[in-house]
């Protein structure tokens, strides 16, 4: 086959194109520090880095669930630890007003001061964390407790936060054990009552004492579940991180070595190049 001039030059022009787009790809390597800036520069990689990143944006996801989860646990477990402290001052009042010493009058103070605890049981019932009542389920919007002191007639189901892939935590609890105390006050002011009829407001008492104490027992519960929960994600989050990094970053290290490579083998090039174009027919008349 005849090899002409023309030749020679196209295919040192297109060699030196190849070349530069070489250094160009090094180049941008070395300045993004990944392996590929553009999908159509390796679709596998593109791919595989859409998946790994969706799985890194949900291990994320979950991260920020957790503070959310802790949000909940925690302030209904600090508004328990009051209402539980209400009700034994309560139960103390009772003991004390079921004593036969005590006439109507000072059953009457007792009253007063329970009136004050009820209230103040209330306003535990319809604590609010944010703009949520965080004791009426994923009712959030509604208190629990009406401005008639009287709970609402329906409340929310239990709030569930998905804490890893397919499992939701339950972070929400009821205020069964949160009630009015407006029949003992009575009680108490009425004067016919005798020490029978206060003292057997105790049981009742006790048994919601003890199921505060009990969900207060539960959710320390739930709270290490989600501790040992949030270690495995924070686990899960590295290892998405490291997958995606080993997916889409460019090792620099070889990548200025072969930038390095590219650079002398463009110079050799340029050297031959100059050697290719520079006769001419001029060249060989004089």
């Amino acid at each position: 086959m005849r090899i002409t001039q023309g030749m020679l030059s196209t295919n040192m022009l297109r060699n030196l194109s190849t070349s530069y787009e070489r250094m160009g790809k090094y180049q941008d390597q070395l300045s993004t520090g990944k392996k590929i800036n553009r999908p159509s520069e390796d679709p596998v990689i593109a791919m595989k880095g859409i998946s790994y990143r969706r799985d890194l944006s949900q291990t994320e996801q979950y991260k920020a669930n957790f503070s959310e989860a802790y949000n909940w646990i925690e302030n209904s477990d600090a508004a328990l630890d009051k209402a539980t402290q209400a009700m034994q001052r309560i139960r103390e009042l009772v003991v004390q007003a079921s004593n036969d010493t005590y006439d109507t009058s000072q059953r009457g103070s007792i009253a007063t001061e329970i009136d004050q605890l009820k209230e103040h049981l209330i306003t535990i019932a319809n604590t609010q964390v944010g703009d949520k009542y965080i004791f009426n389920g994923t009712k959030t919007l509604d208190a629990p407790i009406g401005a008639d002191d009287k709970p609402n007639s329906t409340s929310g189901t239990e709030v569930q936060i998905e804490l890893s892939k397919g499992i939701y935590m339950p972070v929400s609890i009821k205020t069964d054990a949160v009630f009015t105390l407006e029949k003992l006050s009575a009680d108490l002011k009425d004067s016919t009552k005798t020490n029978t009829d206060i003292n057997k407001y105790l049981g009742a008492l006790d048994t919601h004492i003890n199921s505060m104490l009990n969900t207060r027992a539960e959710l320390g519960a739930r709270q290490n579940r989600i501790e040992m929960m949030e270690d495995r994600v924070d686990e899960q989050e590295v290892i998405a991180q490291r997958i995606v990094s080993d997916n889409e970053d460019a090792d620099i290290e070889r990548v200025i070595t072969d930038l390095k490579t590219q650079e002398s083998v463009h110079r050799a090039a340029l050297g031959v190049g100059s050697r290719i174009i520079q006769p001419t027919l001029m060249d060989f008349l004089r």
